[in-house]
C-alpha cells in the first residue's frame, strides 16, 4: 500500500520543519492579538462553491466533493478563509464581538498536478481580521505576515508585492476597460480567459497561460480608474506599512485568484521556489461574510503554504533529545521507574527501554539521540547515587541526589526544564511525605 498520489506522510526532519513553522506563526500570531480557530476539515459545497466563485480554477476544476449517505453535497476545505467566515456566522459572533482577529492552521485539499511544494493534501497557516474597514487592519496583518517570514529566518530575497482592486466602482470601471481590451484580442486567449471574459474579466490577469501572460502585460492597470476614496484607502495602507518597516513594491497585476477580494490584494513572492514563487498571500474582502448568512462585514486577511515556507528554512528543527534512564537489571527498575516519572513530571522528556540487558539498553540509548544516560544500578540504589553518562561526549560522574542535577545540565539538558524539576522535587517534601 503507498500514499494515494499527491498525498505523503510527514515523519521524521519533514514533520519538525513544517511543526516548526507552524509553531513560530502561532507564537507570532499571539503577539499581535490573535486567537487560535479550527474549522471542520470538510462543509456544505455551497460554503465554498458561492464563495470562492464559480468560476475560479479551485471550483471548477480542483474541490473535492462527494455526496455523503444521506445525500448532501460536502467538499474538503480547499482554503480556509470561508470555513473562518461561516464559523462566525454560524456561531453568533458577527454582533457586538467584532473586530475578531483569527489565526488558523491545518489540511487542505485540491485536486491539482502534484508538484515541487504542491501536493493534494497541502496544510496552510492564515490570518484573518473580522469586522474592521480601516486600513490600519490591512497594514497589521501584513506586518504579522513579514514578522513570520523574518522569524524563520528566510526573508532573504523575499518580496511583498503590494496592489489595489479598488472599491466596487473602481472594479466596475476597470472591468469595462479589460472587457474592452481583450475583446480585441478574444480569438488569443486560452479557452478559459475566453470563459472568463465576460464573467470576471480580472481574472484573466491572474492566467498562467503564457499567451494569456503576453496579452496581460499590455493590458491598462486599475489605477486611472480608482475613485478617489479607493486611492486614499491604498495611500493610507502603504504608509502604515512604512511605519510597520515593511519593505514593498507595487504589482499592478495582482488580483488574487479569488471572488470576494476587494481594495488590498498582496503576495510575498520568492525566485527560490521555482515556478511555485508565492509563499503568501491574501487580502481585504467585503462579501464573504454576508455570503454566509451574516450581516455586511469588511475583513482582511492571508494564508500561506506550510510546505512551501518549510522548504525556505535554512535548516531543520533539531529532534528533541531525550534523557535515557537505564536500570541495570529488573531489580533496579523500580528507582528507574520513579526517576522516570520525576524528569518528565518536569517537563524533561525521558524514554526507558523496555527490556534488554545494560548494553542493549545503552545502543537504545543511543539511536535514539539521547542527550544524557541516567544508569541506575544495584549499588547506586542502595548508596542513593546515580551514574550521569553524556552521550556526546562520553564522559560520565558519579553523583548523589544534590549534584543529580548539575550533572545533567552539563550533559546538555535545558537550564529551565531542570528549574521546573527542582520546582517539582521541592513542592514533593513540602506535600505528601511518601511522594517526597
Amino acid at each position: 500500500m503507498q500514499p494515494v498520489r499527491g498525498t505523503r506522510d510527514l515523519i521524521g526532519e519533514t514533520f519538525r520543519r513544517q511543526h516548526g513553522v507552524i509553531e513560530v506563526a502561532r507564537h507570532v500570531s499571539n503577539l499581535y492579538g490573535m486567537e487560535e480557530w479550527a474549522t471542520p476539515i470538510f462543509e456544505a459545497t455551497s460554503v465554498f462553491a458561492r464563495s470562492l466563485g464559480e468560476t475560479s480554477d479551485v471550483v471548477s476544476k480542483e474541490m473535492y466533493t462527494f455526496e455523503d449517505r444521506g445525500g448532501d453535497s460536502l467538499t474538503l476545505r480547499p482554503e480556509g478563509t470561508a470555513g473562518v467566515c461561516r464559523a462566525l456566522v454560524s456561531n453568533g459572533l458577527t454582533q457586538g464581538n467584532l473586530p475578531r482577529k483569527v489565526f488558523y492552521a491545518g489540511p487542505m485539499f485540491r485536486y491539482e498536478r502534484p508538484q515541487k511544494g504542491r501536493f493534494r493534501q497541502f496544510h496552510q497557516i492564515g490570518a484573518e481580521i473580522l469586522g474592521t474597514a480601516e486600513p490600519l487592519a490591512d497594514a497589521e496583518v501584513i506586518a504579522m505576515g513579514w514578522q513570520i517570514i523574518q522569524q524563520l529566518g528566510i526573508d532573504d530575497g523575499v518580496v511583498l508585492e503590494i496592489n489595489t482592486l479598488g472599491d466596487s466602482m473602481s472594479r466596475d470601471a476597470y472591468r469595462a476597460a479589460l472587457v474592452a481590451y481583450f475583446r480585441q484580442h478574444a480569438a488569443s486567449l486560452s479557452a478559459d480567459s475566453q470563459a472568463r471574459l465576460e464573467k470576471n474579466p480580472m481574472r484573466i490577469l491572474d492566467s498562467k497561460d503564457e499567451g494569456d501572460r503576453r496579452l496581460v502585460a499590455a493590458a491598462p492597470t486599475i489605477d486611472a480608474y480608482l475613485t478617489p476614496h479607493a486611492k486614499e484607502f491604498f495611500d493610507k495602507v502603504l504608509g502604515y506599512l512604512e511605519q510597520f518597516g515593511v519593505p514593498y513594491r507595487r504589482n499592478p497585476r495582482i488580483v488574487r485568484g479569488l471572488d470576494y477580494y476587494s481594495h488590498t490584494a498582496f503576495e510575498f513572492v520568492t525566485d527560490r521556489l521555482g515556478a511555485q514563487g508565492t509563499v503568501m498571500g491574501g487580502g481585504r474582502y467585503e462579501g464573504l461574510v454576508q455570503e454566509m448568512g451574516g450581516p455586511p462585514t469588511p475583513a482582511v486577511g492571508w494564508a500561506a503554504g506550510v510546505e512551501r515556507l518549510a522548504e525556505l528554512l535554512p535548516e531543520s528543527p533539531e529532534a528533541t533529545r531525550p534523557v535515557a534512564v537505564i536500570p541495570v537489571g529488573l531489580a533496579e527498575e523500580p528507582a528507574a521507574l520513579a526517576m522516570t516519572q520525576m524528569l518528565r513530571q518536569a517537563g524533561i522528556p525521558c524514554e526507558i527501554a523496555y527490556k534488554g540487558n545494560l548494553k542493549r539498553r545503552m545502543e537504545r540509548a543511543n539511536r535514539i539521540n539521547a542527550q544524557a544516560a541516567i544508569i541506575i544500578g544495584e549499588a547506586e540504589v542502595a548508596e542513593g547515587m546515580y551514574i550521569v553518562r553524556n552521550l556526546t561526549d562520553g564522559s560520565q560522574d558519579r553523583v548523589d541526589s544534590a549534584a543529580l542535577l548539575p550533572a545533567l545540565a552539563a550533559a546538555g539538558v535545558e537550564d529551565a526544564m531542570l528549574e521546573q524539576m527542582i520546582e517539582n522535587i521541592e513542592a514533593g517534601f513540602e506535600g505528601d511525605d511518601e511522594t517526597a
